[in-house]
Parts: C-alpha cells; sequence; structure tokens
C-alpha cells in the first residue's frame, strides 16, 4: 500500500472512474462499430475490457493492492497483444521474426511481475527486501515500456502509406500509454517513490487511450486526421517555446542550490535577473514569433500558406482602407500593394503600371519610402516579357545573373542595387498587363520556391481585376464630366460668338456715327481689343475638335524658354540654367501656353523665394526642356490618377484642367510630357519635341498610311 495525501486519493478515484467510463464505452464501440475483419480486434476489445477492471479497482483501492498489480499486469499483457496484432494487420505476417523474440520477451518480463508480488508477500517484515522488489517492478515495467515504445516506433516508420492510415490512432495510443508508463516508472525508480500527481491520474490516461485504440479499431478513424489550425499550431508552439524556457530555468536554479552558501544564493539571483531580461527581451520579439511561423509552416504542415486565410485577409485588406501614417486613409492602389506583400510577410512594396507608351511608372509605395524610383521604372520590353510569359522575376535570381525569358538584360539597374527589393509580380488581366508589385524581402530570409509562385500569380490575377475595373470606373467618370464640360462650352461658344458679332457691329457703327474725335478713338481701340480676344479665344476652343490643324514651324526652344522667365521676373525667381541651341518642331502660341502654364505650376508649389529652374538640351533627334522645382512636391498616386484627369485640381478653386491641356498640346505637336516628383523633394517636367528632320521623317512614314487609309 502507498500513503497518499487526501487530495491525491480524492483525484485517483476521480480520474479512475473516468477511465473507466471511458473503457467501457471503448468496448462497446468496437463490439458494435468495430471492423469486424481487423485482426486486432478482439485483441482491441480484450485490452478495453482489462482496462476498465483495472480503473475500477483503482478506485477501489487508491493506495495500491495486489489485485490492482495483477490487473495492471493482465492490461498490459493485453496492449502486447494488441501490437502483435496491428504487425498481421500490416500484412508483415512472413516479416515477424525479427519483432518476434522481442514481444516474446515482453510477454515473459511482463509475467515476471506475479512472481515478484508472490516474493513480495514472503517478506513481510524485511523492510530492505522490499524496497528491492519494488525497485526490480519499476525497472522491470521500464523495461516492457521502452520495449512496446521500440515496437511500435518500428510498426509505424515500416509500414506502408496506406497502413499508416490504418495503424495511425492506434499506434497514437499505444506510444501514449507506454511513454506514460515510462516516464512514472523511471521517477519512481530514481527518486525512490511514486509521484503523487502521475499516480492519482494513471487511470484517467489509460482510459482516454482505450478511447483512441477504439478509435483506431472504428471504420472511419483510418479516415479521420488531425488538423490543427495554424493559428492554434503557432499559439501552441509559442506556449512550448515559454514552458521550455521556464523548465530549463527551473533546472538550472535547482542546479545551482548545490554550491551552498552565500556563492549559490549570489548565482541563483544573477541567474534570474539575466534569465527576466533575456525573456523580455526575445519573448515578445516579433522576429522570434515571424521564426517560430516560418518554422512551424515548413516542418509541420504539406504546405507553407493557410489559402483560406489569406484570401479573408486578402479581400478584408483590398475591401477597407486601412490608416496610414498620416492619419488618412490608404489609396486604393496602396491597399493593393499592401495585399500582395501580407502573402509573403514582406514589409513593403511598391506598385508600378503601365503608361500610354508600355512602360512602368510608379503608382504607389507602401510603407517603402527609402527606395528611389526614377520616373521611367521599366522599360516597356520589360513590361512586354511580364505580359508575354507572366513570369514572377525573382530579383536574387536576377542578381545572380539567371536567366529564364530573356528579362535579364531589361532589369533595371535601380531595382537589382536595392539590396531589400525581393520580388516582382505582374498583374495580368485577361493577359494584357495592368501592373506589377515589387515586394521588399521578408525578415526572416527564405527563398521563393513554387508555392510562392502558385498563390502570388493568382493573387496578382485577381488583383489585376480589381484595378482593371476601377480603371473602367474612373474612365467612364471622365467621359460623364467630358459630356457635361461639353454641353456647357457648346453654349458658352454660342453666347461667346453673338456677342463677338454685337461687338463688332458697334465697331463698326460707331465709326460712322461718333461725332467726338476723342470718345470715338478710346472705343474704336477698347472695342477693338475686346473683339480680337474674344475671337481668340473662339479659335482656341475650337481648336480642340479641329484635328489639330495647327500651323508647325521650327521654334529655338532656348529663346523662348528665355523670354518665359522674363514674363515671371516681377512675379517669382525663374532661371534659365542650361541653354543648348536646338531647334524644334511646334506651334509657337499653344508650346508657349502650356510651357507658361507648367512654369506658374512650378512658382505655385515652390514656398517663398526659392527659385524655379528650365533647362533645354537636345540629343540630336528632339529638344527637351525641363521645369523643375523645389516645391512639395505630388505623391506617386496623385501623379499617376490625378494630375492629368480633367476637373481633379489640388489648387483651391481650380477647374483640373490646366495639366490636362498642357499635355493634349504637346502630344497635338508631336511631343511627349512627363513628370518626375517626390513628396518634399520637388517635381521635375519635362518637355520633348521633336527637331525639324525628324518631324520631316515621321510625317513621311505616315504619310502612306494616310493614303491607304483615304
Amino acid at each position: 500500500m502507498i500513503a497518499m495525501p487526501d487530495m491525491t486519493v480524492t483525484l485517483t478515484i476521480v480520474a479512475a472512474l473516468a477511465g473507466a467510463v471511458l473503457s467501457v464505452g471503448a468496448g462497446l464501440c468496437v463490439l458494435r462499430y468495430g471492423e469486424r475483419d481487423r485482426p486486432d480486434r478482439n485483441a482491441v476489445l480484450a485490452a478495453s475490457v482489462l482496462t476498465a477492471l483495472w480503473c475500477v479497482l483503482i478506485a477501489a483501492f487508491p493506495g495500491g493492492a495486489v489485485v490492482v498489480e495483477l490487473a495492471a499486469t493482465a492490461r498490459n499483457l493485453a496492449l502486447i497483444a494488441v501490437i502483435y496484432r496491428l504487425f498481421s494487420a500490416d500484412g508483415r505476417d512472413e516479416s515477424l521474426m525479427p519483432t518476434r523474440p522481442v514481444l516474446l520477451a515482453l510477454v515473459f518480463v511482463q509475467c515476471l511481475q506475479p512472481v515478484l508480488l508472490a516474493v513480495r508477500a514472503q517478506t513481510e517484515g524485511y523492510p530492505q527486501l522490499i524496497l528491492l522488489t519494488a525497485e526490480v517492478s519499476a525497472l522491470l515495467n521500464m523495461l516492457v515500456a521502452i520495449g512496446a515504445l521500440v515496437l511500435i516506433h518500428n510498426l509505424y516508420a515500416g509500414a506502408a502509406t496506406a497502413s499508416r492510415q490504418i495503424i495511425r490512432w492506434s499506434g497514437i495510443a499505444l506510444g501514449g500509454i507506454f511513454a506514460y508508463e515510462l516516464n512514472l516508472y523511471t521517477i519512481a525508480y530514481l527518486s525512490g517513490s511514486f509521484p503523487d500527481l502521475l499516480l492519482g491520474l494513471q487511470g484517467g490516461v489509460g482510459g482516454a487511450m482505450a478511447a483512441l485504440l477504439a478509435l483506431g479499431a472504428h471504420g472511419a478513424g483510418s479516415r479521420m486526421q488531425f488538423r490543427p489550425s495554424r493559428a492554434v499550431t503557432f499559439q501552441t508552439l509559442s506556449l512550448l517555446v515559454i514552458g521550455s524556457y521556464l523548465l530549463v530555468m527551473l533546472f538550472v536554479t535547482r542546479s545551482l542550490t548545490l554550491l551552498g552558501g552565500d556563492i549559490g544564493r549570489a548565482t541563483q539571483i544573477g541567474f534570474l535577473v539575466l534569465a527576466v531580461v533575456a525573456a523580455i527581451a526575445w519573448l515578445p520579439s516579433q522576429r522570434l514569433r515571424r521564426w517560430i511561423r516560418v518554422m512551424a509552416a515548413k516542418h509541420l504542415f504539406q504546405h507553407r500558406y493557410d489559402y483560406r486565410e489569406e484570401w479573408l485577409r486578402f479581400t478584408r485588406t483590398i475591401g477597407h482602407a486601412a490608416g496610414t501614417a498620416s492619419g488618412t486613409g490608404a489609396s486604393f492602389h496602396e491597399r493593393a500593394a499592401k495585399a500582395l506583400a501580407d502573402i509573403t510577410d514582406s514589409p513593403a512594396a511598391l506598385l508600378l503600371v503601365p503608361n500610354e507608351e508600355a512602360q512602368l511608372e510608379l503608382s504607389a509605395r507602401w510603407n517603402w519610402a527609402t527606395i528611389e524610383v526614377p520616373a521611367i521604372a521599366g522599360d516597356f520590353r520589360l513590361s512586354g516579357l511580364l505580359e508575354q510569359h507572366n513570369h514572377i522575376l525573382d530579383i536574387d535570381e536576377a542578381r545572380g545573373q539567371i536567366d529564364h525569358h530573356g528579362e535579364l538584360e531589361h532589369v533595371p539597374a535601380w531595382l537589382t542595387q536595392a539590396e531589400d527589393a525581393w520580388a516582382m509580380v505582374p498583374l495580368l488581366h485577361f493577359d494584357r498587363l495592368v501592373g506589377a508589385i515589387v515586394l521588399a524581402r521578408p525578415r526572416i530570409e527564405r527563398r521563393l520556391d513554387w508555392e510562392d509562385f502558385d498563390l502570388l500569380r493568382v493573387a496578382g490575377q485577381q488583383l489585376a481585376s480589381y484595378l482593371a475595373e476601377q480603371a473602367g470606373q474612373q474612365a467612364l467618370m471622365d467621359a460623364s464630366r467630358f459630356d457635361e464640360f461639353n454641353r456647357r462650352m457648346a453654349f458658352v461658344m454660342h453666347d461667346i460668338k453673338n456677342l463677338a458679332s454685337q461687338i463688332s457691329l458697334l465697331s463698326a457703327n460707331a465709326q460712322k456715327h461718333s461725332d467726338n474725335p476723342d470718345f470715338r478713338a478710346d472705343m474704336l481701340v477698347t472695342l477693338r481689343n475686346s473683339s480680337d480676344k474674344l475671337n481668340a479665344l473662339l479659335a482656341r476652343l475650337g481648336r480642340y475638335g479641329s484635328g489639330g490643324a495647327q500651323k508647325m514651324g521650327a521654334i529655338d526652344l532656348a529663346h523662348l524658354a528665355g523670354s518665359v522667365c522674363e514674363r515671371f521676373v516681377a512675379q517669382h525667381p525663374v532661371s534659365l540654367g542650361r541653354a543648348d541651341p536646338v531647334e524644334v518642331q511646334a506651334h509657337t502660341e499653344a508650346l508657349e501656353q502650356a510651357l507658361i502654364h507648367l512654369v506658374q505650376n512650378a512658382v505655385d508649389a515652390s514656398t517663398g523665394k526659392e527659385p524655379v529652374f528650365l533647362d533645354v538640351s537636345s540629343d540630336g533627334i528632339s529638344g527637351q526642356i525641363e521645369i523643375i522645382d523645389t516645391g512639395s512636391g505630388m505623391s506617386p498616386e496623385f501623379v499617376r490618377s490625378g494630375l492629368f484627369k480633367p476637373f481633379v485640381s489640388s489648387k483651391e478653386g481650380g477647374f483640373g484642367i490646366g495639366a490636362f491641356e498642357a499635355r493634349e498640346m504637346i502630344r497635338a505637336m508631336g511631343g511627349r510630357l512627363t513628370v518626375e516628383s517626390r513628396e518634399g523633394v520637388g517635381t521635375r517636367f519635362a518637355i520633348s519635341l521633336p527637331v525639324p528632320e525628324a518631324a520631316r521623317v515621321i510625317e513621311k512614314q505616315k504619310l502612306p498610311e494616310n493614303k491607304e487609309v483615304a
């Protein structure tokens, strides 16, 4: 008999009764629902019955008795029989020769327990002999547990894939029983006494494992799989890390007490301080949590990603505007970049979109303010390769000169030089490139693999459909605004035309009927100027619908830039820096008007007396004039979606058609207007127009097409 505290006795009785109920239920389940053709069915049924009997005896004799020991021996023999029959269920009857001696040895060792009980009964009054028999009994139980665990390991490790599905739950149950027995008797052998808690829970654990045995013998048991969610897995791993830390700390502090005296106490205090500091530094660390997440996904799951959770998070990010650092809602393009970055745990991302010439331009950046992106972020040939092959660019491979589709020579230098740039994901909608997202390197270093590529392609296609839908809605809104604007302008043009006719008539009548020469002279000048202005306005309004029939000629670009600088002398410092002599083919009035508008915008964006610079240069084919300011700058989102959109203005009371008008006039002259801006740094507009010789070559190339169309 073992002396046990009252609390432990209560726990033992409750756990044993629960184990008895579970064991009886397991036996009934096997008897009624178990597969009748399974070789281990009868052995499992016998083990369940004997486990129930053993649990009842434990509840009846919580301090231990000979009958409890005999019931435990019978139960273990039944469990060994289950192991033997599981080898048969796996189809390894002919290969049992290596394991049959081990099984027979286990049976022999287990059968020595009744002999020890008989010897113990004859040694009453001899404490040393009683202690020796108890130690031998614990040692024999340890040997049985170790041998059974070795057999279970060999059974599962050597089983075919299909057989593992059948023996999985039975193996878990048998492993749990004998692992518990091994721990219980090892502690008892080393310490000389049984641990109260483990001894009290012995019956309950046996009943729970019997229920798992019944599950393994059930027809549906082989099809059941334990699939914990990733959240549960990560939380469990976190608890295991914390628990391991506490156990190590407890073990070390206990060991340090062996030093004794003041040295031992000082060492304990020092170790505790260091351990607490280490816990504060590492346990809340995001890096540690990410490392646990990566290791768990890599080693515990068939797939790295929980696709359901990733898709839900992706949808939430796209559908809801998250808060930004400035306190305002993030734009759709920023949310699009974040949604894809969240999939790979990338800390930052860029969204690049193609312009009218298929060149990639920065549209939005999420959490990546440090990277420098040029105005033309990618050549049109890179866009074509991404669109043609739907190739996800591994930037580390590009740095290593690994080429797949000929994209290596078109990867921009700024991308490979940015050490934290990791991947570029194309966004395709109906085989058309609508954008590309550059992902930053995750904080936990790893390489892209097939699962990353598959998920990023699918998410990229979904994201591309959202971007295309938004672009379509924006185009419809712009068309609606233009329609309204055209209706209003038709009435305005009609009224202005009538006013011009009336003023012209008044001017003609005044020349005939006015008697006062001075009055007549002033009136004539005023009316004639008003008439000229109104007619010029009519001509300007009518030019946009006339097919661009403007009189083009050679213009000295440096001279024009100088005259514009002089025009702003009284208003703001505008300086002409570089002034290469170059002539371009353009319309003087339209080009001057566009240039004045862009310079005025630069002046408005500048604070104080910060100068605006104009630079004129040439590459032999075209002439360029750049307008550079160091003002407040513009965001990539506004440059992409607002700067050249009609009726969108950043100025109070502005109509939002100035930049759009300037770009359209330059395009009508065969030129191009590009912009590069950075918030808090400034803006650079660049006008490029062909030289007269290049313009004539372009016209000759267009001539056959015009004739063919005609």
